[in-house]
């Protein structure tokens, strides 16, 4: 397999770009060796700058629920950028779109437009902050919701202690402000509650954990999530970055029954384009400026050409729902039934979490309930796994820690060949002990 292009494209970002891309797991730092530049994509493949065809397991991180240059999307891109690109201004599409997510997310009584699922979720707690009028936001270990300060924290010493910085640029005043406990730790959650509740302003959480690799709730931990926020009147607020659009039609919170007070969308709402939207209940939405005294805005938002990629990705899923999530679970199970029947043969501990279109192989026996579970994991096994499945013409996330995202194109014949392909990437693993 040739490398020679996406090396000298390497070579050429390192000195333009810090650490030669983006966004930081895009530099395989976590898996060793060099990113590869890709080209272009089509269906459930990319091709690199060499030409090399990979099945592609990342998706642009889970946007691409239809696949690489989805036809609908790309002819709404089109269509819309001969209108214009960019008004900073109220347009039709943007209430078109507003009425779609209401209609997939009852809970969304409002919604307001962003650019990415960050400053979704940087906007959705200032706006927890502001209608409550308290300070604190409560958030799980090993839950992403972006780049936000706030929520960029790791854990304290015990189980519902203050965060303290997860990264160097953020004060330790602020995150302070933040209190972390356990995923799917219902004690911890009732001992947050408990020590912190009148000033507790709202619980994110991701409902389905997927940046910590896939670990869905255990059995009732969102039920006692939205009694504990309501008891203590802080805002339950569910990041469905991920899960929204891809576990069903209406998200995590159609899924498990539990109506969140706010919601943040990205991803497969733009269709693979840059948005985000947050929205609740409209008392809690009109806090917002220019209604209430919230402050947020953004030139961008509400950008015409994310909006018409977002009304053509959500018609496709509307005109196929009753078949799209059944058929997409059938696919999920039909990678994950054989990734362990090939982990278990080879008798390698893994740990296979799969519910629909997502999918994460843990390097560890299992199970994985929590952040600190998903530790336990061989990131130098992972690594082999992954350069042996690259080298196999198979690209997943340059990461232990990441969702498989598995799109509408990826279809049976696809998937076996991902077996295939593991089958003799597995065989690598054994020789290395």
């Amino acid at each position: 397999m040739k490398r020679e292009r996406s090396m000298q494209l390497w070579e050429r970002a390192r000195k333009v770009i810090p650490g030669g891309v983006n966004s930081p797991v895009r530099a395989f730092k976590a898996v060793g060796g060099n990113p590869i530049f890709i080209a272009r994509g089509e269906g459930p493949y990319v091709f690199d700058a060499d030409g090399n065809r990979f099945i592609d397991y990342v998706c642009s991180w889970g946007a691409l629920f239809f696949g690489h240059a989805f036809p609908p999307v790309v002819q709404a891109v089109a269509d819309a950028a001969k209108r214009g690109t960019s008004f900073g201004a109220p347009t039709e599409v943007e209430i078109e779109l507003a009425e779609m997510v209401q209609r997939f997310f009852p809970s969304m009584e409002l919604v307001r437009f962003v650019n990415s699922g960050t400053e979704a979720t940087a906007s959705a707690i200032r706006l927890a902050r502001g209608a409550t009028r308290r300070p604190k936001i409560l958030k799980c270990a090993g839950c992403y919701h972006g780049s936000v300060d706030s929520l960029l924290v790791t854990a304290g010493s015990g189980v519902a202690t203050l965060g303290i910085p997860d990264t160097a640029g953020i004060p330790n005043s602020i995150a302070a402000e933040t209190i972390v406990v356990p995923y799917n730790d219902v004690a911890a959650l009732e001992k947050a509650f408990t020590c912190f509740g009148s000033e507790i302003a709202g619980f994110i959480v991701e409902p389905v954990a997927g940046n910590m690799g896939l670990v869905p709730p255990k059995e009732g931990y969102l039920v006692r999530a939205r009694e504990l926020t309501a008891e203590a009147g802080a805002l339950l607020i569910f990041d469905e970055v991920i899960s929204g659009f891809r576990i069903g039609a209406g998200g995590a919170q159609e899924w498990y029954g539990i109506q969140p007070d706010l919601t943040c969308l990205g991803k497969i709402l733009g269709g693979g384009l840059p948005v985000g939207a947050y929205g609740g209940r409209k008392e809690l939405m009109e806090f917002l400026a220019p209604v209430g005294p919230v402050y947020q805005a953004g030139t961008l938002a509400g950008n015409p050409i994310s909006m018409a990629a977002g009304i053509a990705m959500l018609r496709a899923i509307q005109s196929q729902k009753e078949q799209l999530y059944p058929e997409l679970e059938q696919r999920g199970h039909l990678l994950a039934d054989g990734l362990r029947d090939i982990f278990a043969k080879a008798r390698i501990p893994a740990c296979v979490s799969q519910l629909g279109s997502l999918l994460t192989v843990f390097f560890t026996a299992g199970p994985v309930w929590n952040y600190e579970d998903a530790k336990l994991s061989s990131t130098v096994r992972y690594a082999t796994f992954f350069h042996a499945m690259l080298s196999r013409g198979v690209a997943l996330p340059p990461s232990q820690f990441e969702c498989w995202f598995i799109s509408f194109a990826h279809d049976e014949r696809v998937i076996k060949q991902t077996l295939e392909a593991a089958h003799h990437a597995v065989r690598e693993l054994v020789e290395r002990g």
